[in-house]
């Protein structure tokens, strides 16, 4: 979190030396794909509440569904994170373009290992429900994951406003 700052603060550091340029930049993102990421990102971390929730009413059939759907939500935001990464280099733009880019290609690129990283510790979590391994009584590991999962979550709700909305 704390190189996630620094990162933040040098963004905006570097934006206001050059607040035109960024703005350009900015507008030749896909806002789509930034919203609907937000999205997924968000349902699944629904989806792993729900998975927690479950395994503490002792629903433990639910439980691997529920993280099962988590780990759909991770892979379908990274995929779409590809595509829009191969929108930017197909047309010219990489990290090498400007600041801006530079930026967005190390913050979200940063961000999507940490969501691929986050989908490991899903399908592990996902793979020891299945074994009933948390329950009312046993939900240490379930939530240690699902915190790991929402700072995830929680560095994308900063990176949507600050890369795709901030004028």
């Amino acid at each position: 979190m704390m190189v996630f700052g620094l990162l933040f603060a040098s963004f905006v550091l570097e934006r206001g030396k050059n607040v035109d340029l960024f703005n350009l930049s900015r507008h030749a993102l896909n806002f789509n794909y930034g919203g609907i990421n937000t999205l997924i990102l968000l349902t699944s971390s629904w989806f792993v509440v729900l998975a927690v929730h479950a395994a503490k009413a002792n629903r433990l059939r639910q439980v691997p569904r529920f993280l099962a759907l988590a780990v759909l939500c991770g892979i379908t935001f990274g995929v779409l994170k590809i595509v829009e990464y191969t929108g930017k280099l197909s047309a010219g733009i990489s990290m090498l373009t400007n600041d801006f880019y530079m930026f967005y290609f190390i913050l979200t690129g940063i961000h999507l290992l940490h969501v691929a990283g986050g989908i490991v510790v899903l399908v592990i979590l996902w793979k020891k429900a299945r074994l009933g391994a948390y329950n009312g009584t046993n939900c240490a590991g379930l939530e240690s994951g699902a915190s790991f999962w929402h700072m995830v979550d929680l560095l994308w709700i900063f990176l949507f406003p600050l890369l795709y909305l901030m004028k």
